[in-house]
């Protein structure tokens, strides 16, 4: 039982890092790429959905529960950016915390980046398929419910719009998204109504297999597919393909704010503390953790490590300039969206192309769709291309099959057959599955790395000193202990059955270490090796 936390050596992953040739990750990215991954991984959902929610939950404050995610995710920031400036390889969390705290600590950061990464590629695709259906719609192209959503979302989404419908009919001055209209659609749904399920089901209109209603996601079945197949034809092409998303949709956010700024009204804002925060500081703090799953991604920055041209320089850059500029972004946007409409009308849905809607722009709105689209799409490439890299630095070090999980293609230098796996992964889940706990489960798994990462600065601070370190985190210990504070208070804030969640989880992750990963282990291995001679 000692062993299982046994340190990889610092000098034996700097040898690792410095490794050439067909068989290793190509080192192609600048600081310009690295900036548009971070970017393209964390502009996406948050910006475009999520915001409504927060809205309801913080009000106008909801430009400081951004604030209060994006300093929780600065202080990990500036500790990943010492990490992945000073162990410049693939695996991220994983890698720093193989380094500081030990085997096992390491294999439970991996399986929980694989939460983060590999489910959280499965939430995005899904809302991706959403808005392409969206899209769809400005263009009067109708998709099939049952082939735009899995079977329990479909119901949903059938029931939904019948209910919408009925709720309209007999309100007619009700507008879709308002406090009133959710609560009078509740109050039908909770009613149980034979009618309502008759027509759900009549709408959703879906086959049957064995006397079983079925639903399938297929656009986020086929996304899923095409970004895998991005990612396998090399870094290069990648990071050419997420630049260009990158530059649509962030013109599309500043596009949201010039625009936007035109419409807003002061009073919006509130007069006095009370009415500018309405829950207080609850709040803001409950809305910072529902919110968060806007910042994710930006960490799989540095699980390209091994594929960086300068990873000591460039790797701090791309995580710090791209966090900053993502801040800023969803601030101002927050701004907007709680200036444009009044916090208890936002709509929870499709806030920000509501919010246009209200103000006669349609078009404004049909182009803001088309940013959600675009913006979901590299957030799902830079998911997968992480989750590809973590599995691959596992594999590395013998804790999942190497064979398998670290073969590097001849022409391509990827690691495919990792990446080809992370990609049906997610194409299936996010295609046959409802995924709205799954996602919770990702911001939970997401802050619990961000903790981890702070805490192992920390120790590597205090048993190597005297390590080289070409970025430094400022102000050690106060900036990982703010790190600590902040991540987990929002972990807190997710509840009781997140942390149930993440648990089974996590067990289900230690059931895999101590059955095939522990006994593969080179580490393990090596250490046996050296006891065996010791002992002769």
């Amino acid at each position: 039982m000692g062993n299982l936390f046994a340190k990889k050596s610092m000098n034996k992953m700097m040898a690792e890092a410095n490794e050439h040739g067909v068989d290793t990750l190509e080192r192609v990215l600048g600081p310009v790429q690295l900036t548009a991954l971070g970017i393209g991984a964390v502009i996406g959902a948050g910006i475009f959905v999520l915001s409504g929610l927060g809205a309801r939950t913080a009000g106008p404050s909801l430009m400081l529960a951004f604030v209060l995610s994006g300093l929780g995710c600065a202080f990990a920031g500036l500790c990943y950016a010492e990490f992945a400036a000073m162990i410049p390889l693939a695996g991220s969390a994983y890698t720093y915390a193989y380094a500081t705290l030990g085997e096992l600590i390491a294999w439970i950061i991996g399986w929980d980046l694989t939460l983060e990464y590999a489910m959280g590629a499965s939430t995005v695709s899904s809302g991706w398929s959403n808005n392409f259906v969206e899209m769809l719609n400005i263009f009067h192209l109708r998709f099939p419910l049952w082939l735009a959503y899995d079977h329990w979302t479909g119901l949903r989404q059938a029931t939904d719009r019948v209910a919408r419908g009925m709720v309209l009919s007999s309100h007619p001055g009700m507008v879709p998204g308002t406090p009133a209209f959710s609560d009078a659609m509740d109050a039908l749904k909770a009613a149980h109504p034979p009618e309502l399920l008759t027509q759900a089901h009549a709408l959703l209109n879906a086959p049957h297999i064995f006397g079983v209603e079925i639903g399938v996601n297929v656009p986020a079945f086929l996304i899923a597919l095409v970004i895998t197949a991005v990612l396998v034809v090399g870094i290069k092409e990648s990071a050419k393909f997420n630049a260009t998303i990158v530059a649509i949709k962030v013109g599309i956010v500043l596009f949201v704010l010039g625009l936007g700024s035109h419409y807003i009204t002061k009073s919006n804002w509130g007069t006095d503390w009370h009415s500018f925060a309405p829950f207080g500081v609850g709040g803001i703090g409950l809305a910072a953790g529902l919110v968060f799953f806007s910042y994710i991604g930006f960490d799989a920055v540095s699980t390209t490590a091994q594929e960086a041209k300068n990873p000591q320089r460039d790797l701090p850059i791309g995580i710090i300039v791209s966090l900053s500029i993502c801040t800023l972004l969803y601030i101002g946007v927050a701004a907007v969206l709680t200036g444009m409409v009044p916090w208890r009308e936002v709509n929870i849905e499709a806030p920000i192309s509501r919010a246009f809607l209200d103000h006669n722009l349609a078009w404004a709105s049909n182009i803001v769709t088309i940013g959600a689209l675009a913006g979901l799409t590299s957030v799902m490439l830079v998911m997968l291309l992480g989750q590809s890299r973590v599995l691959y630095s596992m594999a590395h070090d013998g804790l999942l099959p190497k064979k398998f999980f670290g073969d590097i293609h001849h022409k391509f230098r990827t690691p495919w057959k990792g990446t080809i796996l992370a990609g049906l992964l997610a194409a299936i889940v996010g295609s046959i599955t409802p995924i709205d706990d799954i996602g919770k489960m990702v911001n939970i798994g997401t802050l619990l790395a961000f903790v981890i990462v702070c805490i192992a600065v920390i120790v590597l601070r205090r048993t190597d000193p005297d390590r080289a370190r070409p970025f430094k985190t400022p102000l050690v210990p106060f900036v990982p202990i703010l790190g600590i504070l902040f991540n987990g208070y929002m972990m807190y804030k997710l509840g009781v059955w997140n942390w149930v969640r993440l648990i089974v989880w996590l067990i289900i992750g230690l059931v895999v270490y101590f059955t095939y990963s522990r006994k593969h282990s080179t580490l393990q291995q090596s250490l046996e090796a050296k006891e065996s001679v010791e002992i002769k």
